[in-house]
Parts: structure tokens; C-alpha cells; sequence
């Protein structure tokens, strides 16, 4: 396969800086350091990048590269000519310069559990109130048996042989350029450190089981649409006494049929007929508290919006609560009695002395006074 062009490599155009060229290295070498990248072919992009770097920083390879590509004369046969021993201490060194911190000198070391997500839907009336759910998650728990050892007794796990318990060994290899030394995982523990004569029966020697687990999720009052929470620790248990994974928890609230909800407060439209607007009454309106009494003022406007203090949403960790707010509107009858269609054509040959908006508005425009 044809190598791929040094620049397009790093991200970077011919007339790149030195600096430009440096920073873009230590990207994508940090990004693609096969002891951080889980991408199957993490070691080839690695090597593929160091590689252009190798040509590129040199201003004599470089100047070489331009002029004759990858035929020039010193430009080796790819990553394979690379020493990782000119970091000053192979792969750790690099590690350290990438992440501020060596890296452990043993793969055998603790290992965090990993984080789990789950979505969790409910009532509008729950996440007003706040609610406890409990709920079923698939996860990895230490193994009950062997109390995360792995091994049937303390006395069946040992240092490997091969690695001493360091979990990597240096493997030397003989190029066209000399003998370099290259970190791989140790084949024998698998990165581990250690090796186990008579494995725990339960969990196969892994350290934890993978169980169906009831958890109970407490929601509090406010919760919000799309809100999230984290319960620390309810994740999958670590490796050689790792600490467990956090469990998060994205909420979805179901809509109500009535209520509308905006951060505190909550909205309702509530009908009313036309007497009850002319006129003036007492209507009950429904919230998430019970049923109050709200009193209609005569002559109201369809549209017209009310406030009921401390109706809305109470929140939980502020102690804020908000308001309801009703806005009434005005239904129109679609069956009328005899009797009431006779009351209405009554109303309607009244000459009321306030006239109508609508008939207000017809005069102004025709200039009437």
C-alpha cells in the first residue's frame, strides 16, 4: 500500500512552521498512543504519524522529502527504523510527556469500572413531587466468591514469571538499521502482573460476576424534562480492586394532559361560558396541590390570564416554588335551547351603551365620531 502523503498525515500544509508542525504531532500522538486509543489499528496510526514527524522535524529530511518524496535518500523504510528508546525511556517516557505523569510500572494495577447510562421516564405528577424508583441494570459486581481475587486463596495467585509482575515486557527486534526495543504486553498474564494456579470457580478468575442488579433511584421534586443525575458508584466494579463506575441517569417526563410546564410555574386553560364572563362567578380550577377556588370578575375577556401564588413546582434543593397561571377562555355554545336562542336574539337588538371593540374599530376607519 502506498504511503500516505507526510503532511496530510499530520493535518498540516507544506509551508507549516516548525512549531505548527510539533503541535500537531503531540495531537494526534496523544490521541492515537495505543495505551489510550481502543481503536483496533490505534498502534498503526501512531506509527504512521511518528513517522511523518520523524521526517518532517528534520530540516535536512524534510528538505529531502520535498524535493523526491518518499524515494529521497534518507528516508528510511517507515516506522520500523524508530527507536522509542530516544524519548529517553521508551513508551513511559512518552506517556509522561503526553499526560503529565509516568505511567504504572505494572498493568497489574487497580482499574476503574465503567460508567453506566440508563434513560428513565416519568409522570409529570412525579417529577413535580419527586419520586423513588427502583430499577433492573445488567452490571459487573465483585464476585462474591473470591471477594474480587480472582483465585481460590491468596495463596493461588503469584508474580509472573516472565514480567516479574511489571504486566509489559521489552521485545528486541533486528532492522536494516540496527536492533531496536519495542513494550508489548506480557502474553503470559495478559498485562496483569500476576498469574493465578486455581482460578475462582465463579467468576473464572476475572475478580467480578455480571448480575442483574435492582437499583432504587431517588428523583427529587423540580426534576426537569431531559434532567440528568449521577448515583457514584453504581456502576460496573473495577479490576484488582478498582474502584466501581459512576450509574447516570437521564430523566424524560411524560406531558401532562392539561398542564404545561415552564421551569416552576405551570399553565392551564380553563373554559368559561359567556354569563360567566359577562356576568362574574366562582370557578373551580384544578392544580398539581387540589382544586381552588378562583373568582371571575364581571365583564372578563376571553384570554385573560389569572395568578395563583405558590401553585407551581416546589424544587427540591432551592426550596423555590413557582405559580400557576390560568388563562381563561371563552367557549361558545354549539346547541342552544329554544329558550336560550330567544334570550340570545334579546341580547343581541339591546342597545348597550359600551360599544364593542370591533364596532369601535369600524367607525375610526370610516371617520365616524
Amino acid at each position: 500500500m502506498a504511503k500516505r502523503d507526510y503532511y496530510e498525515v499530520l493535518g498540516v500544509s507544506k509551508t507549516a512552521t516548525d512549531e505548527e508542525i510539533k503541535k500537531a504531532y503531540r495531537t494526534l500522538a496523544k490521541k492515537y498512543h495505543p495505551d489510550v486509543c481502543k481503536e483496533p489499528d490505534a498502534e498503526q496510526k501512531f506509527k504512521e504519524i511518528q513517522e511523518a514527524y520523524d521526517v518532517l522535524s528534520d530540516p535536512q529530511k524534510r528538505e529531502q522529502y520535498n524535493q523526491f518524496g518518499h524515494e529521497g535518500p534518507n528516508m528510511g523504510n517507515g516506522f520500523g527504523g524508530f527507536d522509542f528508546n530516544g524519548f529517553g525511556g521508551g513508551f513511559e517516557d512518552i506517556f509522561s510527556s503526553f499526560f503529565g505523569g509516568r505511567r504504572s510500572q505494572s498493568s497489574s494495577s487497580s482499574s476503574r469500572g465503567r460508567d453506566l447510562k440508563i434513560n428513565l421516564t416519568i409522570t409529570f405528577e412525579e417529577a413535580a413531587f419527586g419520586v423513588e424508583k427502583e430499577v433492573t441494570i445488567n452490571r459487573y459486581e465483585t464476585c462474591p466468591k473470591c471477594s474480587g481475587l480472582g483465585a481460590e486463596s491468596k495463596s493461588d495467585v503469584e508474580t509472573c514469571p516472565k514480567c516479574h509482575g511489571r504486566g509489559r515486557i521489552v521485545v528486541e527486534q533486528a532492522t536494516i538499521l540496527g536492533r531496536i526495543q519495542t513494550e508489548t504486553t506480557c502474553p503470559t498474564c495478559g498485562g496483569k502482573g500476576k498469574v493465578i494456579k486455581k482460578k475462582c470457580p465463579n467468576c473464572n478468575g476475572e475478580g467480578r460476576v455480571k448480575n442483574a442488579s435492582k437499583v432504587k433511584i431517588k428523583i427529587p421534586s423540580g426534576c426537569a424534562d431531559g434532567q440528568g443525575f449521577r448515583m457514584s458508584g453504581y456502576g460496573d466494579a473495577g479490576l484488582n480492586g478498582g474502584t466501581s463506575g459512576d450509574l447516570y441517569i437521564n430523566v424524560s417526563v411524560k406531558p401532562h394532559e392539561f398542564f404545561v410546564r415552564d421551569g416552576l410555574n405551570i399553565y392551564i386553560d380553563v373554559p368559561i361560558t359567556f354569563s360567566q364572563a359577562a356576568l362574574g362567578d366562582s370557578i373551580v380550577v384544578p392544580t398539581i396541590h387540589g382544586d381552588v377556588s378562583l373568582k371571575i370578575p364581571p365583564g372578563t375577556q376571553s384570554g385573560t390570564k389569572f395568578k395563583l401564588n405558590g401553585k407551581g413546582i416546589l424544587d427540591g434543593r432551592t426550596n423555590n416554588q413557582g405559580s400557576e397561571f390560568v388563562t381563561v377562555k371563552l367557549i361558545t355554545p354549539t346547541k342552544l335551547s329554544s329558550e336560550q336562542k330567544e334570550l340570545f336574539e334579546k341580547l343581541s337588538k339591546t342597545n348597550e351603551k359600551n360599544e364593542s371593540v370591533f364596532e369601535r374599530i369600524k367607525k375610526f376607519f370610516k371617520g365616524e365620531k
